[in-house]
């Protein structure tokens, strides 16, 4: 079957003109301006811009945390993620300390294989390096998954030590991989969490005091500098605040590369909305919200080309979960509902805004994520030979977030009532239909895992 897009705006991270898309099975074939309407079906996307379909690095679908799990499965959180122009994510498979690197990836498979309706991958969450772990890093590699996740938080659940975290980056660099990082101090959040909760001090603010800049812009330096001594390509996930991006600009005196991803709520939302008592626990997630100033750095550092990718770190959790902290912020499940608004929020806030470009905004939703993580070009662009991956998107369109329109599984809006400029129309995964006239039109099982090559460390 053959689909041409036509009198499109077609925008990718370097280009931006006006042509046609001529698509052939699940791939595109040819780019240029007049193609003949010959193909099955024609769509004519005039007064539409033309992109990649949005690549989100950093998802957490049905994650065990907290005692519960994260309420988006699969399948609802990919449908979610086409709804909002995303057309693949990576998803975090978790090791469960004395256990396997297999194990895990047998339970994930288990729940993401015939459900995902978008396409997926996996990062491999390391949380029990040992020489068994060790042994399986190359077997993950070559089964696609090429990205170590690491924490240096959640003492006695995730974090490692540094010695593992060494050992990890060596093994890692020698096959081909990279290893990323929650970063922020562990033992200094533990510290200061016991210390207000001794205290009597338990609202959402809480939270937020208790995980200060200090503990993110430390841990990123910390690990900068692992990365450094061990030659490992290395990404810090959902950066917040300025004195961390300042550990990576300072990296760079060294002539040091690391990649930096942020996500949609760190650049919008701030520390603020820990006041709200306890409504606050919507916008509980780790690292916490952080300040005006912090935002201004976060934009700033996009601009610059320190600030690689633009995620969620989606971790929804519906209300009555959230009020398991009700009392004590520290039983507050972490995390918050991004998947589908990321692309409209950064581009009504970003682009239309006047913030960054049309061309950073491709580069950082969709063609850093692919290159970064050995997808490109298969993902992350339009180009000849590439997945035919592509949101046909309103620039004009106005329209109002709200809990009661999303496809989330989650009874409230991190967002409710803002009002956007900018909306997905269409969306196509692989060349079929998939978003059209606000219905899904593929089926539960049509996601594809996409295997990872190995990575340059380079974009």
């Amino acid at each position: 079957m053959s689909l041409l897009i036509k009198n499109g705006r077609i925008v990718t991270a370097t280009d931006d003109y006006m042509g046609d898309v001529l698509i052939e099975g699940e791939s595109i074939v040819a780019l240029g301006s007049g193609l003949p309407d010959t193909a099955d079906t024609v769509i004519d996307a005039a007064g539409l811009l033309v992109l990649p379909g949005g690549i989100d690095p950093h998802v957490h679908l049905e994650m065990p945390f907290m005692g519960t799990f994260s309420s988006d499965t699969h399948e609802t959180g990919t449908r979610a993620a086409l709804f909002g122009g995303t057309t693949i994510v990576i998803d975090f498979v978790l090791q469960r300390q004395g256990h396997s690197l297999k194990e895990a990836l047998a339970e994930w498979e288990g729940r993401a294989t015939g459900t995902a309706v978008g396409d997926y991958g996996f990062h491999m969450a390391v949380t029990d390096y040992n020489d068994s772990t060790r042994k399986e890093i190359a077997e993950m590699i070559a089964r696609g998954i090429t990205s170590f996740k690491t924490f240096m938080a959640y003492k006695g659940a995730l974090m490692i030590d540094d010695r593992q975290m060494t050992a990890l980056m060596q093994e890692v660099r020698q096959q081909g991989g990279i290893v990323t990082v929650h970063a922020t101090n562990g033992d200094m959040i533990d510290y200061l969490i016991a210390k207000h909760r001794a205290e009597g001090k338990l609202s959402p603010l809480y939270h937020y005091l208790s995980q200060p800049e200090v503990t993110e812009a430390e841990a990123s330096g910390r690990f900068a500098d692992i990365a450094n001594y061990t030659g490992c390509p290395g990404y810090i996930v959902h950066m917040t605040c300025e004195g961390a991006l300042n550990a990576v600009r300072n990296a760079t005196r060294r002539n040091q590369k690391l990649f930096v991803e942020t996500c949609i709520q760190y650049l919008l939302l701030d520390a603020t909305l820990y006041e709200k008592e306890i409504e606050g626990a919507k916008w509980v997630m780790s690292p916490p919200l952080r300040q005006e100033k912090d935002r201004e750095t976060l934009w700033a550092g996009i601009n610059q080309g320190l600030v690689n990718v633009v995620a969620t770190d989606h971790c929804p959790f519906l209300w009555k979960q959230k009020l398991m902290g009700e009392k004590d912020f520290s039983k507050i499940p972490n995390g918050h509902p991004a998947i589908e608004n990321r692309m409209e929020l950064l581009y009504s806030e970003g682009v239309h805004k006047g913030r960054i470009s049309l061309n950073k905004y491709v580069e950082v939703a969709c063609t850093n994520p692919a290159k970064i993580f050995g997808m490109f070009p298969r993902k992350g662009t339009i180009a000849p030979g590439s997945d035919a991956d592509i949101v046909l998107f309103d620039p004009a369109a106005r329209h109002t977030l709200s809990a009661s329109t999303h496809h989330m599984n989650v009874d409230y809006s991190a967002y409710e009532g803002w009002e956007l400029t900018g909306k997905v129309k269409t969306v196509l995964l692989r060349g079929k239909l998939a978003i059209d006239n606000g219905k899904c039109l593929v089926e539960k099982g049509y996601g594809k895992f996409i295997p990872r090559s190995k990575v340059s460390g380079i974009v």
